[in-house]
């Protein structure tokens, strides 16, 4: 007779056990653990209280894995987005002069769209009408932007009043650890390691312990307080009509994001059906948005489908009990807040620097044989660190590909949803900026 668990996963369906299926999910959290110090880290620097981003990290992740695994059955994990709490902080809170409260106002109104989306079945139209070369520069771009993060942080680029930019001091000793860190990290990837970030954070964190230039806070208490962040929202700020490049942002990344991990995901695993189509995907497309508007009310930026689930789904992973058992982990993880205060942000950056070349991959893609598709990718993937803004570089993305198709007699190449979303963002550069 099947246990409730098979029944509800449909392990023996899929070919799986409880065992294999424990084995996947603790793997898939070693990969992407690394959020849990990063995430406060960025999201700290916008003003936000570090230990109640901490635990709205822990739990908006949870929660989203829990309704992916639970309701979608699928073995893919969620948590806050890489790229999108890097332009919550550094390009709405601290570029545009937003308050992180808006900022989460931002966020909540995309996960709604988002959710609407799913359900009306829209997803798949915006999906297809966005072209491939606005997704590759826009993927580059935020790994680009990831980059110039990544460096700034660690003080290997600097201000300049002349270049704008120009190399650090290296010989400080965060230019050090962060380098360091990032080739460590590399290296371990590429000797396919689990758990290859964090162990280069929590590396980097220990040695930098050991020469005396950080100091160790503990290893484990009760979670600190949510209430600084929790419902702490300001969905009246989010209504400003400035902030609607902002949404558009964070809905786009995030639609993107979560369609390309999920399908690319699926394919690894084998759970695509016989015409390449995923089953079930608006029960997935509406769990991530829903954690998306439960991130922002406990107090954290975009919440989405993580690619790392891949290692878990290598170890064997193929149903939903993959993704609750990282929601325990995560759930466990609330009770590490001292180590989590004690990860310094040199050795974070070089985590960050490895997922920008993850991220910047996507030029690869490109076809730089045809100008008309390369030029607004170039666009799009620049624009994002040089105007340190993610919105911004999808805005000149759009703006430029509409642009150089129509002057090239390419005009049959544009659909409505793109030629109108250029000029929504013509229109916002010429009379809102």
């Amino acid at each position: 007779m099947k246990s409730l668990i098979d029944k509800h996963f449909k392990l023996s369906e899929h070919s799986t056990n409880i065992k294999t299926e424990v084995i996947a999910g603790i793997t898939t959290f070693l990969t992407m653990a690394y959020i849990i110090f990063v995430n406060p880290s960025i999201l700290s620097e916008a003003g936000m209280d570090y230990g109640a981003v901490f635990v709205a990290t822990c739990l908006a992740a949870a929660l989203g894995c829990l309704i992916m695994g639970l309701w979608a059955n699928y073995p893919i994990a969620q948590a806050p987005g890489m790229g999108l709490n890097a332009f919550f902080t550094y390009g709405v809170v601290l570029g545009m002069g937003y308050s992180w409260e808006a900022a989460l106002g931002a966020v909540f109104f995309s996960g709604l769209i988002f959710l609407l989306l799913s359900i009306f079945r829209v997803r798949e139209w915006i999906i297809n009408s966005i072209p491939l070369s606005l997704r590759l520069g826009i993927a580059a771009g935020i790994g680009l932007f990831l980059g110039m993060i990544a460096m700034k942080n660690a003080g290997i680029v600097v201000a300049n009043p002349a270049t704008y930019v120009s190399v650090g001091d290296l010989s400080e000793p965060s230019a050090l650890y962060a380098l360091l860190g990032f080739f460590v990290i590399t290296a371990l990837s590429y000797m396919r390691v689990t758990g290859a970030v964090m162990i280069g954070i929590l590396g980097i964190t220990v040695l930098s312990m050991l020469l005396g230039h950080n100091e160790y806070g503990g290893m484990m208490s009760m979670p600190p307080s949510i209430l600084p962040t929790f419902m702490a929202l300001d969905l009246a700020g989010a209504f400003d009509i400035a902030m609607l490049s902002v949404v558009f942002a964070f809905l786009f990344v995030d639609l993107f994001d979560t369609s390309g991990t999920l399908i690319g995901v699926a394919h690894k695993g084998g759970l695509l059906d016989k015409d390449g189509k995923l089953p079930r995907i608006g029960r997935a497309m509406m769990a991530d948005s829903s954690a998306s508007m439960a991130g922002a009310v406990l107090g954290t930026s975009t919440t989405t489908s993580y690619v790392e689930s891949t290692a878990g789904i290598v170890s064997g992973g193929r149903t939903g009990l993959t993704a609750v058992v990282v929601a325990i982990m995560f759930l466990i993880s609330l009770f590490f807040a001292p180590l989590a205060g004690s990860i310094p942000v040199y050795a974070t950056a070089g985590a960050l620097l490895y997922v920008a070349v993850l991220m910047a991959s996507s030029l690869a893609h490109a076809n730089w044989d045809d100008p008309t598709d390369a030029a607004p990718v170039l666009i799009a993937a620049l624009a994002m660190p040089l105007t340190f803004s993610i919105a911004e570089g999808i805005a000149l993305g759009f703006i430029s590909f509409v642009a150089i198709k129509t002057l090239s007699g390419r005009f049959r190449d544009l659909n409505p949803a793109v030629i109108v979303l250029a000029l929504l963002f013509a229109a916002k550069f010429l009379f809102l900026d």
